[in-house]
């Protein structure tokens, strides 16, 4: 794939969350236009029936490029804390029921982990490329730990609550560029430009 094909490139990213639209976006700068579910008039849910995030992220890409037959792809992100037996996992979005905010999220795990010690938590994303009808994984994992509160405002989920091995701040405290650098999210992603750019 040429570097002028790439830059003129646009991709479904199988999602209306803006916050992930927004670092993907950032990740990938202006080579690549990302369009999301709203941009092309995808207003239903799509169903996440599995136990893993690359089976998820591989069905909610599968979701769309049958419907539409253009490129796409889809993500699936979990944090793992290891005191709780790798939980909230594929759950994470819904981990404090269906209809739950990130506050939600945030409040129940802190709840577990009231006067827990080991505190060491790991954040993944699997991002599933489907690409002129082939299927590509990339993945990206970070290794931290799970503050006793929140602390920053920016960022969404549980980052006000995960402190990266090796600094001082939590996701929440650190800006997009910094985050994207080495969050899971980020690292995927390098993962699927590096790709694209190199095919």
């Amino acid at each position: 794939m040429s570097s002028s094909f790439f830059e003129n490139m646009e991709l479904v990213f199988a999602t209306n969350n803006k916050h992930k639209l927004e670092e993907i976006q950032n990740s990938l700068g202006s080579k690549v236009k990302l369009l999301s579910l709203k941009d092309i008039s995808f207003f239903e849910e799509i169903p996440e029936d599995f136990e893993t995030l690359k089976e998820n992220a591989q069905q909610k890409a599968r979701y769309i490029f049958d419907r539409y037959k253009i490129n796409c792809f889809a993500d699936d992100t979990g944090l793992e804390i290891e005191s709780l037996n790798g939980a909230p996992g594929v759950y994470s979005a819904r981990y404090a029921g269906l209809s739950c905010s990130f506050e939600d999220n945030i409040r129940k795990v802190l709840k577990e982990l009231d006067g827990v010690k080991n505190r060491v938590a790991q954040f993944k994303t699997v991002i599933a490329l489907i690409l002129d009808g082939k299927e590509y994984f990339f993945e990206g994992s970070v290794d931290g730990e799970i503050l006793t509160t929140n602390k920053g405002v920016g960022g969404f989920g549980y980052d006000p609550i995960f402190k990266p091995n090796g600094f001082d701040k939590s996701f929440a405290e650190m800006g997009l560029d910094e985050k994207n650098k080495i969050s899971h999210r980020g690292l995927a992603s390098k993962k699927l430009v590096d790709f694209l750019l190199n095919r």
